[in-house]
């Protein structure tokens, strides 16, 4: 009968804080899954740890506890960290509601305790089940080279063995089977034509009988984007005169084979619905599923009273984290092709006739936005500007800007050289601040400081963000402390759980695109009751489905 190794005392007594830190409030609430999930992932990274100093310990022949009562010891250990656990669920559910207090949110019923204890031990279990078997696949491997090679050497290639076939077996079996599954799940998704969605009849929308784009070709998210937002009678019963339908013009995957085809094709498209007689131009680069928030657009649709033109290209129909891992380079390829495009046309037309130009993008779309084009190809004949919301840490503009910032503004709302060129605004504020003039060419970032898709970073694990400094945002909870390791985890939770209300988290709120247009755009005729209206109607329009996106 196989032994069974008894567990690590101090691997055990770092999981067991570990697991206990991941209990304490982040940026969004949690659900006990992901709670339960996030815990038994915590306790695995404690254990690792501390189970590895305990070998590196020994490796170096240190001197160790062999005396009398090690098995007491370690019953001791054992209750100790149960107690430990035991009390920091205890005090989870306030902690919980300390981030809930936050947002709106009723408190929470309960933490679930037990569901929370087994969840986190069956991730555990799992993961040194898998950490096992791991072990027992590099001593089978090194004792049979032993026979021919030195011991050392076969340990090393041993090892080296071993890593090869569990991450041949991992990446080449298991993590291709499930993106084959996700990929044709989401395609099926993609294709689906809804019953009680029609094309559109105006001419002024892709999909419409007179467009050179297909209705099928425009994928799920296209054909929602076409057939929704206002027409011309919403805006005209809501100002009371008569206002254009906005332009939306959407290209979908299968529209074309290439980007560039794509982008050719969206020009077309602009140029039949007479997009660049319209005031505004809005090149939009939506998220991986091809989804554009439709607060923002109605939001900007509504201040320039139906006097615009949007127009995007789909280039995945995954979700974002799936799309930056297996075609984030095809995002941007499709993202350029169409600024290259757009902005090539637009550059041509006489400067007093072509409309204000501007990009916008939201999360993945921000990122992806923000490598479509180059600044030294712009710098001659500049567009009017951009506003990106909720771009991930990975922007280069952003970070750059962030680490760059004004040493007397912080990390969640920074001000950048007296904000001649880049702004920033929050649910709490808008772009007007700082009181200095505006340039002609402008970037305006929306973010919320509890925004894990924005905050989260690598280096998270090892070293305190400055967005943790005071002081700290008024949308991230007081109780927040930074851990090692735990922190990390809990943010990367945070992405995967979601589920903040409007105006927190990387749900944004329509309330605040308002706000972000006006100041970035400047329409006329628009005064505090006026812009108070327009938010409370919109609002009442969008229902919370359709601000939280996919």
């Amino acid at each position: 009968m196989p032994r069974i190794h008894p567990l690590s005392t101090v691997g055990l007594l770092v999981g067991t804080l570990f697991f206990a830190f991941s209990l304490t409030p982040s940026l969004i609430p949690r659900p006990f899954v992901f709670q339960g999930i996030l815990g038994g992932l915590s306790f695995t990274a404690g254990y690792a740890i501390g189970a590895g100093l305990t070998g590196l310990w020994r490796y170096l022949q240190l001197p160790g506890y062999a005396g009398p009562g090690r098995r007491v010891l370690r019953w001791g250990v054992a209750i100790a960290c149960a107690l430990v656990a035991a009390l920091f669920i205890w005090d989870a559910p306030g902690w919980q509601d300390s981030v809930r207090r936050q947002m709106g949110l009723a408190p929470v019923e309960g933490v679930q305790p037990l569901g929370v204890a087994a969840l986190g031990v069956t991730v555990f279990a799992a993961a040194l089940l898998f950490a096992r078997l791991f072990r027992h696949t590099f001593r089978f491997l090194s004792g049979r080279l032993q026979r021919f090679i030195p011991v050392r050497v076969a340990h090393l290639l041993g090892t080296l063995a071993a890593v090869v076939i569990f991450w041949g077996v991992l990446d080449g079996v298991l993590l291709k089977m499930a993106l084959r599954a996700a990929d044709n799940s989401y395609q099926q998704v993609d294709a689906l034509i809804e019953a009680d969605q029609e094309r559109p009849r105006v001419p002024v929308r892709t999909g419409s009988p007179i467009s050179a784009v297909d209705w099928e070709d425009l994928g799920h998210q296209g054909r929602s984007f076409v057939t929704s937002g206002p027409t011309a009678e919403d805006l005209e019963a809501f100002f009371g005169a008569p206002t254009p339908t906005p332009i939306r013009v959407y290209v979908g995957l299968n529209a074309a084979e290439t980007p560039e085809a794509r982008a050719q094709l969206a020009l077309e498209e602009l140029r039949r619905t007479g997009a660049f007689e319209r005031a505004v131009l809005i090149l939009a680069t939506p998220t991986g599923t091809g989804w554009i928030d439709p607060g923002a657009m109605a939001a900007v649709e509504y201040l320039h009273r139906g006097d615009t033109a949007t127009v995007t290209a789909q280039y995945s129909y995954l979700p974002s984290p799936l799309a930056l891992m297996l075609e984030g380079d095809y995002g941007v390829e499709t993202a350029r092709a169409l600024f290259e495009a757009v902005y090539g046309h637009w550059r041509e037309l006489p400067k007093d006739e072509r409309p204000e130009l501007y990009l916008h993008g939201l999360s993945l779309g921000a990122l992806n936005s923000d490598r479509s084009f180059d600044l030294y190809d712009v710098i001659q004949d500049p567009f009017d500007g951009v506003l990106w919301s909720g771009p991930p840490f990975r922007s280069a503009t952003w970070r750059t800007v962030t680490q760059r910032r004004d040493p007397d503004s912080p990390a969640w709302l920074p001000e950048f050289r007296e904000g001649e060129v880049v702004r920033f605004m929050n649910q709490y504020t808008d772009l007007t601040s700082p009181d200095a003039p505006w340039g002609p060419f402008r970037i305006a970032f929306l973010q919320y400081a509890s925004d894990p898709i924005t905050f989260f970073s690598p280096s998270i694990f090892y070293r305190r963000p400055d967005w943790l400094r005071p002081p700290r945002g008024p949308d991230v909870s007081p109780e927040l402390r930074w851990y090692p390791v735990v922190t990390g985890l809990q943010l990367a939770a945070d992405i995967a759980a979601g589920g903040a209300p409007p105006g927190y988290g990387h749900t944004y709120a329509v309330e605040d695109y308002v706000d972000a247009w006006h100041g970035l755009t400047g329409p006329k005729g628009w005064n505090a009751r006026a812009i108070a209206g327009l938010k409370a109607h919109l609002k009442r329009q969008l229902p919370p489905d359709q601000v939280q996106g996919p």
